[in-house]
């Protein structure tokens, strides 16, 4: 270890492009080694230099696709008549309205919904982070919810999932039937993990400031949320408009400075 240098790195990272790896799986590996590194030095007191440090591959963004608002009623629309998939509108909704992930969603047991409170309880067993979240509920995904009770009262009054079966079983999967109400509603290239993409958007779009919605998707950092940021450029004039107020309360302010010695 005491042997390895920036330029064994460069040629490990030159070596996993030429084996087609891609820039994400390589700074994962870049991450692990450099944590190693970095718990021995701590724990351990090697005398070594970290040489992982900042050799991480530039990624590029990816995909980010969003449904306008005509866009999700129209899916919305098409995904109630899938009448083998009689959850699937009400997933659309709680997605769109909560942003959360779908594993987040078609893993949630009645035991982590408060109504009472409005809220999702995800523990970090439930989140792709590790970290507990509180998820709000607005008005839509509380009627989607409420929909959800009502077909467990009818069907499996003893299941414990809030996206399960007429038996109760936990449902698993929804891709044949997501795509086919994308398909009917002329909705194109669009993923499951994309409504999570609209929820963000959606948010940004409205004024919602960037940390907030990093908090709302459970993002551990908020480099992960700037995705969003161009798709509030109304906000960013806003923003730099208080330069404007600012120098124009300075200006008044010296304007009457003068007007004060003129009249003396």
């Amino acid at each position: 270890m005491e042997r390895l240098r920036r330029a064994d790195v460069s040629a490990y990272i030159e070596k996993r492009k030429a084996d087609k790896v891609g820039p994400y799986t390589v700074n994962r590996e870049l991450d692990l080694l450099s944590a190693a590194i970095n718990y021995a030095r701590k724990h351990w007191e090697w005398d070594i230099q970290n040489p992982v440090s900042g050799m991480s591959l530039r990624q590029p963004e990816g995909h980010l696709r969003w449904l306008s608002r005509a866009e999700a009623d129209v899916l919305i629309r098409e995904a109630e008549k899938e009448a083998k998939s009689p959850h699937l509108a009400d997933f659309i909704r709680l997605a769109l309205n909560t942003g959360c992930r779908k594993n987040e969603l078609l893993k949630l047991s009645w035991d982590r919904v408060d109504l009472k409170a409005n809220v999702l309880r995800l523990e970090g067993e439930h989140t792709k982070s590790g970290k507990r979240r509180a998820v709000p509920l607005n008005d839509e995904a509380r009627r989607a919810l409420l929909n959800r009770a009502r077909f467990r009262a009818e069907h499996c009054p003893d299941s414990d999932w809030v996206f399960a079966h007429r038996k109760g079983k936990r449902i698993r999967f929804m891709q044949n039937g997501f795509q086919a109400a994308c398909t009917r509603a002329k909705i194109k290239g669009f993923r499951v993990h994309d409504l999570r993409h609209t929820f963000a958007s959606w948010l940004v779009q409205g004024g919602v400031p960037l940390l907030e919605v990093a908090k709302l998707l459970g993002h551990s950092t908020i480099e992960m949320t700037e995705r969003y940021a161009h798709l509030a450029p109304e906000n960013l004039k806003a923003a730099v408009g208080v330069l404007d107020r600012l120098r124009n309360g300075y200006v008044d302010r010296a304007e009457q400075v003068v007007a004060l010695k003129v009249s003396a």
